[in-house]
């Protein structure tokens, strides 16, 4: 799957390279904002085992003139059609451009083609530009009962999702 716009491509992870950026890139924000907990670096250190094997997707965002990662989300999937919108991470030097709506965007689409009917997220309100993008994109918040698992990250203060 592939979806391109005039300033990236975003297109499913497809190598090793792929899935260092996807675990550099959220590392970064993670460790600077909050504390990588041990299922970031299960999930991150295995996308292609944790994340694609089960049914879901990691789109990365890449510069169209030299393939450089600037960008991921990670779709991961749940039984009944219902997918989490999770590890969305764009470059510093590249926030601002339109990145993460696009990848919001990309993600919505491909969890529509995996047959997904519903779509949830955990964030936190340290977050304010990503609960904006989330909003915009047509994501309501709702409380932690909603949610398709009992354990979930500790610093998410704020769940959404998506019909």
């Amino acid at each position: 799957m592939s979806y391109a716009s005039a300033s990236v491509e975003v297109s499913s992870i497809a190598s090793q390279s792929d899935a260092d950026a996807f675990f550099t890139l959220n590392a970064e924000w993670i460790s600077r904002l909050f504390t990588l907990e041990d299922e970031d670096r299960a999930v991150l250190g295995d996308p292609f085992g944790r994340i694609v094997a089960s049914g879901g997707d990691v789109l990365m965002a890449r510069e169209p003139d030299t393939g450089a990662v600037v960008g991921c989300i990670a779709l991961l999937a749940y039984p009944d059609g219902v997918f989490e919108l999770a590890k969305m991470a764009v470059a510093p030097a590249t926030q601002g451009r339109g990145i993460g709506r696009r990848l919001i965007a990309a993600a919505i689409d491909r969890a529509r083609a995996l047959g997904g009917t519903r779509l949830f997220l955990g964030t936190n309100t340290k977050l304010a530009p990503a609960i904006h993008l989330y909003e915009d994109a047509g994501f309501v918040r709702i409380t932690r009962d909603r949610l398709p698992l009992a354990d979930y990250y500790a610093r998410a203060d704020i769940l959404m999702e998506l019909m």
